[in-house]
């Protein structure tokens, strides 16, 4: 249940801005709007209209309040508010097979989210989003189909077997790449993972906010190596996506500066808090590691 308005007046816009302690400044940083907006809102008594993008940046800040901003809000306009389900998000995750690859994906709907450690309010269209990282299995599958040259600890042509369910490693940008297209896929933006892993109201983590390195395999685990991509199931998202902390680096098609390419999740070498979705890494397109994998999404399956 959270809370939610049938319309926006001044006073709401007021009492969310004082609920969040912000000035004029850092509000409209917050929704993406100009503070000279903020300053219109607040002024006008009667309901205000909004663009779509703006109405859902303030519903979705609104929805994203901790407890006692909320109890600040409602102390300010108890009679304004009211408890709704969370339309915004899946009964349960909505899951499909990929007809190229046979890997199962899950649905993120179009939307805003909030991004980054400054949770701006972004626009995503819908997409679907690989459950798991590319495995070494399924990366064998692309090796023995394309003929692409096997990761450097490979036996071969053929992972480890004691590995074929732990996320590929040891693959450059490039590799992705070429993995994705022949899935007829694509790696995913910086935004898209981000909200996969975070939801429409800026969780902190893929299980919600509290800090909890017990679910995922960062360095703190002490298992200095990868873990089958199902492991940590309590760590998946509400989207039903695992391993979006920890265990393997992950390869995003957002281009930094020059031929460097963004990375999320942090891995099992990787100190729990840089896991954080929101956090920042890079990398230049040819560095490859044994804590480096990726996941594809898909706007549409090929048929």
């Amino acid at each position: 249940m959270i809370t939610m308005l049938q319309h926006w007046t001044a006073v709401e816009v007021r009492a969310l801005q004082a609920a969040r302690r912000m000035s004029n400044i850092e509000f409209g940083a917050h929704l993406g709007v100009a503070p000279s907006t903020i300053e219109r809102w607040v002024q006008v008594e009667r309901p205000i209209k909004p663009r779509p993008v703006n109405q859902a940046a303030l519903d979705t800040s609104l929805r994203s309040l901790t407890f006692e901003e909320r109890r600040r809000f409602t102390a300010l306009v108890p009679d304004s508010v009211r408890e709704e389900e969370d339309t915004d998000l899946p009964e349960q995750p909505v899951l499909k097979l990929h007809p190229v690859d046979g890997k199962t994906m899950a649905w993120i709907p179009e939307g805003i989210y909030l991004a980054g450690a400054a949770e701006r309010p972004v626009w995503v269209a819908g997409y679907w989003i690989d459950v798991f990282p590319v495995t070494n299995a399924d990366f064998a599958r692309f090796v023995s189909a394309t003929g692409h040259p096997a990761p450097q600890h490979w036996e071969g042509p053929q992972p480890p077997q004691a590995f074929v369910d732990h996320p590929v490693v040891w693959v450059t940008y490039d590799d992705a790449t070429s993995y994705a297209e022949w899935a007829r896929k694509q790696l995913p933006t910086s935004a898209q993972w981000e909200k996969a892993a975070r939801g429409i109201h800026g969780d902190l983590w893929p299980w919600g906010n509290a800090a909890t390195p017990a679910k995922c395999n960062s360095r703190g685990s002490r298992i200095d190596s990868t873990t089958p991509v199902d492991q940590y199931k309590s760590g998946a998202s509400v989207y039903g996506v695992f391993d979006l902390c920890g265990n393997t680096w992950e390869w995003q098609s957002t281009r930094t500066t020059g031929d460097r390419y963004e990375l999320k999740g942090g891995s099992f070498s990787s100190p729990f808090d840089r896991a954080a979705p929101a956090a920042f890494n890079d990398a230049h397109r040819e560095m490859l590691d044994n804590d480096t994998g990726f996941r594809c999404v898909a706007t549409a399956f090929a048929k």
